[in-house]
């Protein structure tokens, strides 16, 4: 059984994919558990010697922070904290987004900053590694005092509530708890609430995206290679020194990315009687290289806060301090999920640019690269498809992060909904995987009408691969079909 341990060194993305693709299990450092045992103790005993009210620690949360709670109630305070949360509404979190929730909560609950029990945090890892994933529901969160709803719900099954999808199917948190034969967990002071505050909700749904956003953009780039040889398009805007003297890193970067595509190209190669290209071919490393740029920009956000502690208030045993703060506000995470959204939706834009070009009966190719046209339609409407899903973007593109709804009788006046811009974002990326498959649907027809010049080898391989899929069409079919498969091919394609 393969082990990754978490510690205090961070997370980095490789880690991350590792875990996921080989199936890592966690195992707590003996750091960690005593970086988490030092801090509870500080915290049990700064509640024993004192009366003093500490927010959500010996008062009530949110508006109610004016109520005290007696010692006696405190780990009922916690409990209810879990049940009254518990608010989500859709549909149900995708089992792998749940998983790095768990993920993420413990990596952040590891530092010893936010007062829980080891034994709260091993059961966290114990249902991480039997893969036991709380039902999370997408709506209820805010992006504000943390992911409230869908955190309450990932932590009902440690007090054998709420349900889970455990070996293929779904059972409530009592019958998980018989199965695996532990006992419920007895939440102690600030454990709730060191639960639901966090972040952990949007980042899950972050590292999603980021993950599948770096494969779209190598995809875009190849797809937009394939369709620059499709369309007979020049090479010479690849060239390196024009990108050298703009000095953007994404372009410079996607230019060099795109020219390596085409490195062995019969047909790029060939007398150009045309002396430029429509921008959706000539600018691909200006458009595809600020989409990288805003990446790698999402990427360090990103990596910063699954690396830190989001919860309230924060304790520091180490200088008698318990200080209650905004951590748990998503904002960081809300305007990189909606600048990450343009970015990818961007690909998207451009890509169904050139699939129209390459249907247009330019370059003397056939009008929808089909034989007989008139008779047959050929690649006319999956265009319209491409165009359709474009639109829809540019709707999911309206940043959440600019809206706000006071909440908690005015005491969270301010929210981030970063939670929405996280969850809208992976709706974006889904959908680009099927306009880029539209493209290559479109390019891969084109380049056979080509023949007997030949693309590059590396573009060729990605042609040959995809004919096993999806065949070429010389007579009017059903294309919802060579969609599907299409875009199937390309999230399953392998990119260096």
């Amino acid at each position: 059984m393969k082990q990754f341990e978490i510690n205090s060194h961070s997370l980095k993305l490789d880690d991350i994919k590792t875990i996921l693709s080989e199936d890592l299990k966690l195992i707590l450092s003996e750091e960690s558990t005593n970086l988490i045992q030092k801090c509870r103790d500080y915290l049990d005993h700064t509640i024993a010697k004192s009366d003093q009210p500490i927010y959500g620690i010996n008062t009530g949360f949110g508006s109610l922070y004016k109520e005290n709670i007696s010692k006696d109630e405190l780990s009922t305070l916690q409990e209810n904290i879990i049940k009254s949360h518990a608010c989500g509404a859709g549909d149900e979190v995708p089992q792998v987004i749940v998983k790095l929730i768990l993920l993420l909560k413990v990596k952040s609950l590891s530092f010893g900053y936010s007062g829980v029990n080891v034994a709260t945090v091993q059961r966290l890892i114990d249902m991480f590694n039997a893969e036991a994933l709380p039902v999370i529901y997408r709506f209820g969160s805010l992006g504000a005092s943390g992911d409230l709803a869908p955190l309450a719900h990932m932590s009902l099954p440690l007090l054998g509530l709420g349900e889970v999808n455990y070996q293929g199917k779904k059972m409530n948190g009592a019958a998980l708890l018989e199965t695996m034969a532990w006992e419920p967990i007895k939440l102690m002071a600030k454990e709730g609430l060191a639960l639901l505050n966090g972040t952990q909700f949007m980042s899950a749904y972050s590292l999603w995206n980021i993950i599948h956003s770096q494969k779209l953009l190598s995809l875009a780039n190849l797809v937009g290679a394939t369709s620059i040889d499709a369309f007979n398009g020049r090479i010479e805007p690849l060239h390196p020194q024009v990108h050298a003297i703009r000095r953007q890193k994404g372009q410079i970067s996607v230019a060099a990315e795109v020219l390596k595509n085409l490195d062995g190209s019969e047909i790029s190669k060939q007398f150009k009687e045309h002396i430029q290209d429509p921008y959706a071919f000539r600018c691909i490393p200006q458009v595809h290289g600020a989409s990288h740029d805003t990446l790698n920009f999402v990427i360090e956000t990103l990596m910063a806060e699954i690396n830190g502690v989001t919860d309230n208030p924060n304790i520091f045993p180490d200088d008698d301090m318990i200080i209650s703060a905004g951590n748990f506000h998503g904002q960081p995470l809300a305007l990189a999920n909606d600048f990450l959204a343009i970015a990818i939706s961007e690909l998207g834009n451009i890509s169904e640019r050139r699939t129209y070009q390459l249907i247009s009966g330019s370059r003397e190719l056939p009008n929808y690269l089909v034989a007989n046209p008139g008779i047959n339609s050929g690649l006319m409407i999956p265009q319209y498809t491409a165009a359709s899903i474009v639109s829809h973007n540019k709707i999911l593109c309206h940043p959440a992060s600019v809206d706000s709804i006071v909440s908690s009788n005015g005491q969270e006046d301010h929210v981030s909904m970063g939670a929405t811009s996280a969850t809208k974002a992976m709706e974006v990326i889904n959908n680009v995987f099927i306009i880029l498959a539209i493209e290559l649907m479109t390019a891969a027809q084109a380049l056979e009408m080509r023949l007997p010049l030949k693309s590059s080898p590396k573009i060729e391989d990605l042609i040959n691969n995809f004919r096993q899929k999806v065949s070429f069409i010389e007579y009017d079919r059903v294309l919802h079909d060579d969609i599907e498969n299409a875009t199937n091919f390309l999230k399953d394609y392998p990119i260096d």
